[in-house]
Formats: C-alpha cells, sequence, structure tokens
C-alpha cells in the first residue's frame, strides 16, 4: 500500500459567519480542518489529486438518516436534477493509482442513500488500467483512494442510472493519465471526469491531444489553492469546473451559493482562447466554464475504506468536476463532433448565476470575484437542471 509521503493539514476558522475559505456557515465561531488527500505541488509533469477530506469532528448533517455531508437527494435538489437518465451511458473517471476497495465502498454507499447497486457483476461499474485491462492494476495508494472514492460516489448520486468507469493510471504523470483520458474514450465513455491538476507549463499544448475528444463531455477540476490557472483545467478542449459554497436557504430555490475560496481561475498563461468563450478582460483561456458546490465547509457525504475509517465529509473541485460530468450524462449523449464545453455559453438561462465571493486578490477583476453573468471562479454559473449540458 503506497501512501502520499505529505498531507497538507488546514485550519479553517469561522467567525460570525465568515470563512478564508469558503464562504459562511453559522454566526458563532467555529473551525473547520481539512487534509489534502494529495501533495499541494506536485512535481514537473505531475499532476495532485484536488480532494479535501475533512478532519474535524463537526461535519454539517444535511439529512438526519444518512451520514454527514450532502447525500444524493441534497444535490438533486439543489442543482434541479432529474431523478431519472443517463441509463447504458457511461461516465468514467480517470485517477491515478489503485483503489484496492472502490467497488466494495461503493457498494455502500448507494445502498445507504437507497441507490441501485452498481457492480462488475451487473455491468454497471469496471475497472481498468490506463490500457483499458482489468489486470495489472496500478500499485494502491491511500490518497488517490480516497479521490476514486469522492468521485464514483459524486457519479452515482448525480446519475444513479449511469455506468461508471474507474480507469486508473499507473502514476500521476500528466502522460499516464492522459492516456487514462483516451482509454476511457475509447470504452464507450460519454462523459469523464478528471479530478487533478499542476502547474501550467510551456509546452502543455502539446498535452491537449488527450483531453481533444469531440462528442465526448471532458471535465476537470480548477484548482484547490484560489486565484491562478492549472492544467488540465486550462486546456481548451476541456470543461473546468470551480467551486461554489452551498447552503439551505429560504427562498423559492431553497438553497444558495458563494463563490468557494479555494476554487481555482484566471487567464491561461499558454492556451489559446476557444472560440466559444468571449471574455474581454483575457486574451487566452479563462478558467472556469461551469461550477458545482466544492466547499468542504458545506461538503458531501463519501465512503471510503482503504486506509480510513468510513464515512467522510469531502470538498475541493474534486467534487465539482464528476457531479458536472454526472450532469452532462443526465442530459444525454453528447452530439458526434461537438464541443460540450461550449454548450453552456449558449444556454446560460439553465444556470444559477453566482454573484457574490471572490478567490483571491486580482484587483476585483472578474477573474477571481464573483459577477453578474461570466467570472472567473464559478465560470457561468452551476446545473439548473440539464438544458446547459
Amino acid at each position: 500500500m503506497t501512501k502520499i509521503p505529505l498531507r497538507i493539514l488546514a485550519v479553517v476558522a469561522l467567525w460570525a459567519g465568515v470563512t478564508a475559505l469558503g464562504g459562511t456557515t453559522t454566526a458563532q465561531a467555529q473551525t473547520i480542518t481539512t487534509a489534502r488527500s494529495c501533495a499541494e505541488q506536485p512535481a514537473p509533469g505531475f499532476a495532485a489529486c484536488k480532494a479535501l477530506v475533512r478532519t474535524d469532528s463537526g461535519a454539517r448533517t444535511f439529512s438526519p438518516a444518512a451520514p454527514s455531508g450532502l447525500s444524493p437527494a441534497n444535490l438533486r435538489a439543489a442543482y434541479k436534477l432529474p431523478t431519472t437518465g443517463g441509463a447504458g451511458l457511461t461516465v468514467a473517471i480517470v485517477d491515478a493509482y489503485d483503489d484496492p476497495n472502490a467497488e466494495k465502498d461503493l457498494a455502500t454507499y448507494r445502498s445507504t442513500f437507497g441507490l441501485p447497486a452498481c457492480t462488475t457483476a451487473n455491468g454497471c461499474f469496471k475497472k481498468v488500467n490506463q490500457s483499458g485491462a482489468a489486470s495489472p492494476l496500478p500499485a494502491g495508494n491511500t490518497g488517490w483512494a480516497e479521490e476514486i472514492s469522492l468521485d464514483i460516489d459524486m457519479v452515482s448520486a448525480v446519475c444513479p442510472s449511469c455506468h461508471i468507469l474507474l480507469v486508473e493510471a499507473t502514476s500521476a504523470s500528466i502522460a499516464n493519465l492522459g492516456t487514462a483520458v483516451n482509454t476511457a474514450v475509447r470504452l464507450g465513455a460519454v462523459a469523464v471526469s478528471n479530478s487533478y491538476g499542476g502547474a501550467e507549463f510551456s509546452t502543455e499544448a502539446s498535452a491537449d491531444t488527450y483531453y481533444n475528444h469531440p462528442g465526448v463531455a471532458i471535465t476537470v477540476s480548477s484548482g484547490d489553492s484560489g486565484y491562478g490557472v492549472e492544467y488540465p483545467a486550462a486546456s481548451r478542449y476541456v470543461t473546468a469546473v470551480g467551486g461554489t459554497s452551498l447552503r439551505t436557504a429560504s427562498t423559492a430555490r431553497g438553497w444558495s451559493e458563494t463563490v468557494w475560496s479555494g476554487a481555482g481561475s484566471g487567464c491561461s498563461r499558454y492556451e489559446t482562447k476557444p472560440s466559444w468563450q468571449h471574455d474581454t478582460g483575457c486574451t487566452r483561456r479563462t478558467v472556469a466554464d461551469v461550477s458545482a458546490v466544492a466547499d468542504p465547509a458545506t461538503g458531501v457525504a463519501v465512503y471510503d475504506t482503504y486506509g480510513v475509517g468510513g464515512w467522510l465529509v469531502f470538498g475541493g473541485t474534486s467534487v465539482s468536476s464528476p457531479i458536472v460530468a454526472g450532469v452532462y450524462a443526465l442530459a444525454g449523449r453528447p452530439a458526434a463532433g461537438s464541443v460540450p464545453a461550449s454548450l453552456a455559453y449558449s444556454h446560460t438561462g439553465s444556470l444559477f448565476d453566482v454573484t457574490s465571493g471572490s478567490n483571491g486578490s486580482c484587483s476585483g477583476s472578474y477573474l477571481c470575484t464573483a459577477k453578474a453573468s461570466y467570472d472567473g471562479p464559478t465560470g457561468l454559473g452551476t446545473p439548473n437542471g440539464l438544458g446547459a449540458f
């Protein structure tokens, strides 16, 4: 069992309802601690997973009959998602290393929340290596196993009728992860979620071939370190998914969202601006496109037993990427040759516009501060049904 050598612990103090890492909660002081499942700064040419696991004992409970953290029913209610759809369509999860308990833990998550079984035996779940073979699988890794559990649980939550394909890369190199993306597409996925990233690099456009798959929705986490751009979220061929804080509210929607201050955003240093993106403050590719919940303070319930104790609460844009991948699949198979990332830009009325909050300092620019319509941290907004996907 391989372990991540360094887990970075973040302590978030919430005072008078305000937190530096994720928006508002209660009017009383509260301390939330999180740990990164993967190292914060991967080596050049490598990526780190974007999962943030809550380590404090005060995780919020949104459903009295379920573990702490947002449940599938909460997510479907918040984003106005149907309870059916996506039957027979495959959502792929690309991660590094192996989670030996993935299928077993998925069974516990789904049975706990009343979701139909998704197993190898019934044809719903499949796990392969980056070449598409069932063996040999990569070495086990506890940090990436947390990421894997988070990803497959979020796809289950949003699209319980979808099939799940887990493609495990041999290592966290962009080359191996990219090879796994190609395999996921070759094996028939209509959406591929990638909850990882690393620093941009001058030759990154050459790696875009891994993510250029017309007719397939490729979603990527925007990052968990606040204002700043990561790769492959910067690729012009992907849907870069930012993050929000999601809370219940006394509104017609029943929920409210603000920017999660950890979400990545900004202007790429190297990537050409896609034709469907029209913001004027960045001549190159702008991150993000859309968003979903990512704040650990309003995190999601996940079940993982590989090196840990079971029910956990997670945040990070590792949450938002598989959620959006699942929404794409709920909306149906993308048209052949289409660019799924462009769809939201033509259907902004089918998104919840997030208009408050910031993820850092950029002179008040929309690249780091929420505003009406497009902004960097949340893109065009969060799902309001399926119309934008």
